[in-house]
């Protein structure tokens, strides 16, 4: 049985340190071990005992009140769909289709990067982060896909359909990855890379944005020894193993912006949009049109 450390990192401690953190975030995104690497840029030690003492802590503070129960992002437990039981009011349904009808008047808009020449797919290595990942994704209109790990052959297949499509379309797609500081963390572009070339798609650019050996040296990240379980660790002499979790979500943030940014033409988006202006104004006379004399 591990003996149990004896330190200045107590529940108390851990609790208030934790409440501060998560003071600066909305719920829902942060994981409680991206949590556990806030921590450990504040002093505790980036030990698994430790990473321990934070669930453990976490529980009790939440059943306490003292953290929300939505604090924390868990999304491998997700449910899927939901069960409508609630009583239907009339008044209520004719209300919201009115503020549909509403909305769609209004909802004409041209796809971001339908006249862009990159088709881009964000990919990150842990499903955990997608909570990080989806609003920022959801602001450039990107797909986000956790590859948890390598991914699977049916996750292979579908990626090298859409890139296919997005080729035959004219367009250069790329894969813009985030993973691990790690040996496997490493490979998994490689790995992916030479799946997309069996399924005969060619020429995707996979560009690693995140963790890699200069960041974990230049941000101070904390290294634990590579995973014994990791054949690749025998041939590897990287640092040490450095999760994504331990980069602050708005680092993350920051640097998918940047990454988009880069392959991003504004002046072309810029055309779109005028287009987009006038083409809106004949979906809404079309739309009313369709209301007044169709239905």
């Amino acid at each position: 049985m591990a003996k149990r450390i004896k330190d200045e990192f107590t529940r108390d401690w851990i609790i208030e340190q934790s409440i501060d953190v998560l003071s600066q975030y909305e719920n829902g995104i942060l994981t409680i071990r991206a949590l556990h690497y806030q921590l450990v840029s504040r002093g505790m030690t980036n030990t698994l005992q430790h990473y321990k003492r934070v669930v453990a802590a976490m529980e009790v503070a939440r059943w306490d009140g003292r953290v929300d129960f939505e604090a924390f992002s868990d999304r491998d437990r997700a449910m899927c769909g939901e069960t409508k039981a609630d009583i239907t009011n009339l008044d209520d349904k004719q209300d919201e289709a009115k503020q549909q009808v509403r909305a769609w008047m209004r909802s004409y808009s041209k796809n971001r990067w339908e006249n862009q020449p990159y088709y881009p797919e964000i990919l990150i290595e842990k499903k955990a982060l997608e909570g990080v990942f989806a609003k920022p994704c959801r602001k450039w209109d990107v797909a986000v896909g956790a590859c948890k790990g390598y991914p699977s052959l049916t996750f292979l297949f579908e990626l090298s359909e859409r890139m296919r499509e997005a080729k035959l379309n004219g367009k250069q797609p790329i894969i813009l990855y985030f993973g691990d500081y790690d040996p496997s963390g490493e490979d998994i572009p490689r790995s992916i890379g030479e799946n997309l070339d069996k399924f005969g798609v060619y020429g995707v650019e996979i560009r690693r944005i995140a963790l890699m050996e200069q960041q974990v040296v230049e941000w101070g990240l904390p290294p634990a020894p590579a995973k014994e379980t990791d054949s690749r660790t025998a041939n590897w002499d990287g640092l040490g193993q450095v999760e994504l979790d331990a980069v602050k979500p708005e680092k993350l943030i920051s640097m998918l912006d940047d990454a988009l940014g880069e392959i991003f033409d504004n002046d072309l988006y810029d055309e779109l949009i005028t287009q987009e202006n006038d083409e809106r104004e004949q979906f809404q006379t079309e739309l009313k049109r369709y209301v007044e004399e169709d239905l």
